[in-house]
């Protein structure tokens, strides 16, 4: 495992920065981030303050996965940011992170961290509908697609570079992670346990659709059919397994979200995901076995791939 990921949403899970810093001081390689941030939430001098510790505590093995702050913020009935402040918050806390003086609307005066050592934080940008994925490009550094599908993985993903090419950025090392549970065994097995992953994914597409309309061509007919029946979304259940909106989830798409089976079946969709151009697969653990998951791609599955 190269990277450890962490929910950031304060009231659904313990503050997740406190426990990075301690696995920091218990790993040597890994990087940690969380998947994700958002620009709402803190004073973006306290953030990036924190990511500048982070960074220097670790030895510059910190990332940070941002969005608008969907669960974060809408739990306690605010309004996510909007894409125009997570561009800037993007731009403007890279810039402190490396020790420039910044200004920022919530400030009167200039900021700058007197002891940031220049560290260059990379910013892997959560997305889905058109004009977040032409913002993860023009300005991140990585796309965060929370959905385990090949085909859907290539159809974001290509918006993203397209529109950062299109800025005159160099996209080569553009990274596009995919992050969907795993789970090993029968199918039904499988299935009846990752249910609860296309709710929370049908919570993001239903926002793009209300948006952009179900027929606008701007989002795949395979998005906008599942959600059809979807009654509504309980934000407190927000990536648990225990939501109780899930009867609107066929298990078709079950299948196709997550990534499930015997460890072939496993293997074969990653080397899909590969092909379709996602460079990090993160692993969702909240389905239970976690312990058993992590041993058997540890195992498994990742020396297939480090080989």
């Amino acid at each position: 495992f190269t990277y450890c990921w962490f929910y950031d949403s304060h009231i659904l899970w313990r503050e997740s920065f406190v426990a990075m810093a301690m696995c920091m001081e218990h790993t040597k390689t890994m990087r940690f981030g969380p998947c994700v941030t958002n620009p709402n939430i803190r004073d973006w001098s306290l953030s990036a303050s924190l990511y500048a510790s982070l960074a220097h505590q670790s030895n510059g093995r910190f990332d940070i996965g941002l969005g608008r702050g969907d669960s974060s913020m809408r739990v306690m009935g605010k309004k996510p940011a909007t894409l125009a402040r997570l561009a800037e918050f993007t731009t403007k806390v890279k810039a402190m992170v490396r020790g420039e003086e910044v200004e920022y609307g919530e400030c009167p005066e200039p900021v700058k961290l007197p002891w940031a050592t220049g560290y260059e934080l990379p910013v892997w940008i959560g997305a889905y509908g058109p004009k977040a994925l032409a913002t993860a490009g023009e300005v991140g550094d990585g796309l965060i697609l929370q959905i385990g599908d090949p085909d859907l993985v290539k159809w974001f993903k290509d918006q993203a570079i397209n529109a950062g090419e299109a800025a005159g950025r160099d996209m080569s090392n553009f990274k596009v992670q995919a992050a969907a549970p795993a789970y090993f065994g029968d199918m039904n097995y499988c299935i009846e346990h990752t249910k609860w992953f296309p709710a929370m994914v049908g919570n993001h597409v239903a926002d793009i659709v209300e948006q952009y309309g179900s027929d606008s061509g701007l989002v795949p007919k395979s998005l906008t059919d599942y959600i059809e029946k979807r009654r509504g979304y309980d934000y407190s259940k927000h990536g648990q397994s225990d939501n109780p909106f899930l009867d609107f989830i066929t298990e078709d798409i079950v299948k196709s979200f997550c990534v499930l089976g015997t460890v072939e079946d496993h293997i074969a969709k990653i080397k899909d995901l590969e092909t379709a151009g996602t460079t990090q697969f993160n692993i969702y653990l909240d389905s239970g076995d976690e312990e058993e998951i992590i041993a058997k791609y540890g195992r498994e599955i990742i020396p297939v791939f480090n080989g």
